[in-house]
């Protein structure tokens, strides 16, 4: 049965937990699936549901920050999926326009974030490219914490990229095609892959109650603990935040063993 905390208590219970955190393993890649901004607007009485989608952005640089008071150097945060590409022409227009401010606030925060763009950038309107493009050089100097901005992704497509790209690299210093297959090995396709130099996500966090990935980081996460909640993005708080951090650190990490 699940208890309803009175709100009152919630900076004791934060604070708790936080407490709870001190000598138990943290994560250093954190993914996010921030899911829900609809229906969140939906279930709280807003006819617009992009009101859902403004909020879960203001949401984004929060936890952020959070990420950066706790010591996590690296968040990847899942913004649109290659799917989303599909929507009324509208809808992305505006998701566009949200995903570019969300990129130019995080590039202007105090706390120094670094941002990389992760996706196939040529499926995204050329306004939203060039966006994207101008905060991440605008932050490659910073020594924050090294924010994904997952724009036009998909697992199976990032895959495909990262095999083709790799090819082509082979074909360029001259090995021939039958002598291809001995130079792929997971780690090298590894290098080619959108997130290549990083370390793989220790934890995928999705909000909203679907328990999936959606193809997600299919190859980075074969081994990421995976923590659902039934928040909805713009819900979230620190104190969920909190709680996956909780069952990261209790969790006995086996990477498949």
């Amino acid at each position: 049965m699940n208890l309803r905390i009175p709100q009152f208590l919630y900076p004791l219970y934060e604070a708790q937990l936080a407490r709870s955190l001190q000598g138990r393993p943290s994560p250093k890649h954190i993914a996010i699936m921030a899911d829900g901004n609809r229906r969140w607007a939906r279930e709280n009485g807003f006819t617009d549901v992009s009101h859902g989608h403004r909020v879960g952005a203001k949401k984004i640089a929060e936890m952020c920050g959070w990420c950066d008071e706790l010591g996590i150097e690296t968040v990847t945060i899942y913004l649109l999926s290659t799917e989303n590409l599909k929507r009324s022409e509208e809808e992305l227009s505006l998701l566009c326009t949200i995903i570019g401010d969300v990129a130019e606030e995080l590039a202007k925060d105090e706390a120094g974030f670094r941002l990389r763009t992760v996706g196939h950038l040529d499926l995204l309107p050329e306004s939203l490219h060039e966006r994207l493009r101008a905060n991440e050089e605008l932050t490659a100097d910073h020594d924050g914490v090294r924010v994904n901005v997952a724009v036009g992704y998909g697992g199976r497509q990032e895959i495909v990229d990262a095999v083709k790209n790799f090819v082509a690299e082979l074909a360029d210093e001259g090995v021939q095609a039958q002598d291809m297959a001995d130079r792929i090995t997971a780690e090298k396709l590894g290098d080619h892959l959108y997130t290549s130099g990083q370390p793989d996500p220790d934890l995928v966090i999705r909000t909203s109650g679907e328990q999936r990935l959606s193809g997600f980081l299919l190859w980075q996460s074969a081994y990421s603990e995976i923590w659902f909640t039934d928040t909805y993005w713009p819900a979230f708080r620190r104190v969920d935040f909190l709680r996956a951090l909780r069952s990261y650190g209790e969790r006995n990490r086996r990477f498949g063993l």
